[in-house]
């Protein structure tokens, strides 16, 4: 598993992170989620490897992730960031391709553009294989980068765990498929996956993740269940929005959370 262990991070003079230890657990979906500038990206970076912390260490399986190989490292988790500025003219299953680098040796097999095109099929995308990804839709390039992130970390047996970090991946999307893409990676993190998301929508995390993270000014205020860390204490303390958090009969089992106004 990876497990961030007292993680603390600094950029320009500016604490960013303070004493965060976190446990990405195999099998689950980890929301994390603050205000703006929380430091719910900068978290998600550290742990996933792109960026080192100042103090504390991340570990997968034990071992300190500053020590393993780029490649080792890829083949075990996958990263969507927020924005992926790709300005080649490559087709949709193109850009899915580049997702099975660290597993192609020699050249790509025909197992990789199977893998490429069953995670367009995933994420409903078939259909774009063929288009240039510079005249997709912004929701079209996130689902096609979707597909890339999925192709990196799929397998077809059983092996060492493996981790997908997303980072608002639903912020391009309609409703239809913000829901897609969680129901996505509530499949994946079944079938034995470790998930961390970055989100916004409170009402997804209480609907999809087993666990909340809540970052306030680069610290944890709370962390569990959602349904009994996202309170509206909470949420008005960290959100500055006050709001009711009601069971909805005959739903899906979340609480609905309903703002109200900004606290002034």
């Amino acid at each position: 598993m990876f497990r961030a262990e007292n993680i603390s991070y600094s950029a320009g003079g500016k604490t960013i992170l303070k004493d965060i230890s976190l446990d990405v657990v195999p099998g689950e979906i980890t929301a994390i989620v603050g205000a703006n500038g929380a430091g719910k990206s900068s978290l998600l970076r550290i742990l996933s490897g792109e960026r080192a912390p100042t103090y504390g260490r991340v570990t997968l399986d034990g071992n300190d992730i500053a020590e393993l190989s780029h490649k080792k490292l890829a083949r075990r988790r996958a990263v969507l960031s927020q924005f992926t500025d790709l300005r080649f003219p490559f087709t949709g299953v193109e850009v899915v391709l580049l997702g099975r680098n660290p597993h192609i040796q020699g050249g790509e097999s025909k197992l990789d553009r199977r893998i490429a095109i069953e995670a367009l099929e995933v994420v409903e995308a078939l259909h774009l294989m063929d288009r240039r990804i510079d005249v997709m839709s912004g929701g079209e390039r996130q689902r096609i980068h979707l597909a890339r992130v999925l192709a990196q970390i799929w397998t077809e047996r059983e092996e060492e765990s493996r981790y997908l970090f997303l980072d608002e991946p639903t912020s391009s999307l309609d409703i239809a498929h913000q829901h897609l893409t969680l129901e996505i990676a509530e499949r994946f993190a079944a079938n034995g996956l470790g998930v961390v998301v970055i989100l916004h929508d409170l009402n997804l995390v209480s609907r999809y993740a087993d666990r909340v993270l809540v970052l306030k000014n680069g610290q944890v205020r709370a962390m569990g269940a959602p349904a009994e860390n996202l309170t509206s204490a909470v949420i008005e303390e960290v959100f500055e929005v006050s709001s009711v958090v009601v069971d909805i009969p005959g739903g899906s089992g979340a609480p609905l959370i309903v703002p109200f106004s900004r606290i002034k």
